[in-house]
């Protein structure tokens, strides 16, 4: 969770005044178990009862993107390499991800939880937040509520999807806790319990603490939940670095804070590779057409976008250890796919002169610095940059028009000199697990 940019001290000064009052259980948050390979063996029912984890690409080279609770009881784990996965249990089944599938089951989740509490925010693709009204938030009417949604959920959705609820007075609180029974618990965070219960967890349990967070915490004597606690908001303001850490503060005693708000800083895709796609030049045209479905989003979203990013991981030549490799580019204001194609050629060679790999394992493009399309002035881009106000509006134009027909015969109906994959056809866009794709980025 990246610091906001700014929190007013007399809005945090305004909740400590209310902490004398009584906190509500104001928000449910319902967490979907062991989610991707849940909704593969609500798929298969051959599937059920077994060890399955979910990857990216049918190579035990990757990793696993998701792992059921039979495949969890042998130690595998999100991010565990297939190869080790299978060491570790041989009755192992390994399913490549339908993503599309994820997305459609998330659509039908979210409309269940909403027939029984309105969806307040849609955390990730499965994680989902709820708000409680005046008569929704005693305990009971709590234990009520979420029994219904996962009944309707294993009733309209499927049997197989099981979830993990958290209740308490804040959004950061009722994720902890439900985080705090898996798979399928509810865990109710009254007021009164919610120090002692805190108390029982690691630092790392808390969104948005990761490593390197956790080595400034210590940096500065704390390395326990107590120790946290125990700050004042200056203490925590000045441990976090940050205004952050005066909201973090508020956040775990209770204070129901507002969200702050968030713009969309980049649009980009990776692609993990498989074996028959590491070649210089098939991983080359699939970069380019990961930029082309980027810029079709860009287009979708009505952005420019003012950088293009190329990140690769790959072998170096002579068997040395896998290496990345990422730089950017500046780019004129641009949001049509032909000039950010052009704009990719640039960054490709530099990469091949200064890295010298011989196969590639993944590759991923970015556009960043994105701003309003509507906000531009063609006749305004930097100095020295190719394009025009003619020549931008005919490539523009050009790209609409490919957009309308890839999205209405299919995906790669058309295409700008990248790879359609021929026989092994894209699986569509991977879901990051704070975005959810739209259903027609499987089409592009």
């Amino acid at each position: 969770m990246a610091p906001p940019r700014a929190v007013p001290f007399l809005f945090c000064l305004r909740y400590a005044a209310r902490m004398a009052e009584s906190l509500p259980l104001r928000w449910l948050y319902l967490d979907l178990n062991s989610y991707f390979a849940s909704v593969e063996q609500q798929l298969d029912p051959a599937l059920r009862g077994r060890p399955v984890v979910v990857a990216p690409v049918d190579t035990d080279a990757t990793s696993a993107i998701a792992a059921s609770y039979e495949a969890k009881a042998h130690g595998i784990r999100t991010g565990t390499k297939i190869w080790e996965a299978k060491a570790l249990c041989r009755d192992l089944v390994v399913v490549p991800g339908r993503h599309e599938e994820y997305v459609r089951f998330h659509h039908r989740i979210i409309e269940e939880v909403g027939r029984h509490v309105p969806v307040a925010a849609i955390c990730s693709i499965d994680e989902v937040a709820c708000r409680l009204l005046d008569n929704e938030n005693g305990i009971t009417a709590v234990r009520r509520i979420a029994a219904r949604i996962k009944a309707g959920i294993r009733a309209n959705v499927g049997e197989c999807l099981t979830s993990s609820i958290g209740v308490a007075p804040n959004r950061l609180l009722a994720k902890m806790a439900a985080d705090m029974e898996k798979p399928d618990g509810l865990t109710i965070l009254p007021e009164a319990e919610i120090a002692a219960r805190l108390a029982r967890l690691k630092l790392s349990d808390i969104p948005g603490v990761g490593r390197n967070m956790e080595r400034r915490l210590a940096a500065a004597g704390i390395v326990t939940m107590d120790r946290l606690l125990a700050l004042d908001p200056r203490e925590a303001r000045a441990a976090w670095g940050s205004v952050w850490g005066e909201r973090m503060h508020w956040l775990l005693r209770g204070a129901d804070l507002p969200d702050l708000p968030t713009e969309t800083r980049s649009i980009g895709h990776s692609h993990v590779l498989g074996p028959e796609k590491r070649s210089p030049d098939r991983a080359r045209l699939v970069a380019r057409r990961l930029l082309a479905k980027a810029a079709t989003r860009l287009r979708r979203a009505e952005m420019r976008a003012s950088q293009l990013g190329l990140s690769v991981k790959a072998e170096r030549a002579g068997g040395a250890p896998s290496e990345r490799w990422s730089h950017h580019v500046r780019l004129p204001q641009v949001m049509d796919t032909v000039s950010l194609l052009a704009a990719l050629e640039t960054l490709w060679a530099r990469m091949l002169a200064d890295f010298a790999p011989r196969r590639f394992l993944q590759v991923g493009v970015t556009l960043a610095e994105l701003a309003p399309a509507e906000s531009v002035q063609l006749n305004l881009f930097d100095a020295g940059a190719a394009l025009d106000r003619g020549a931008e509006s005919r490539r523009l134009a050009l790209s609409q028009a490919l957009d309308k027909v890839n999205n209405r015969w299919g995906r790669d109906a058309v295409t700008i000199g990248h790879d359609s994959m021929g026989a092994v056809r894209s699986a569509g866009p991977r879901i990051a697990f704070t975005r959810i794709p739209d259903l027609a980025e499987f089409r592009e």
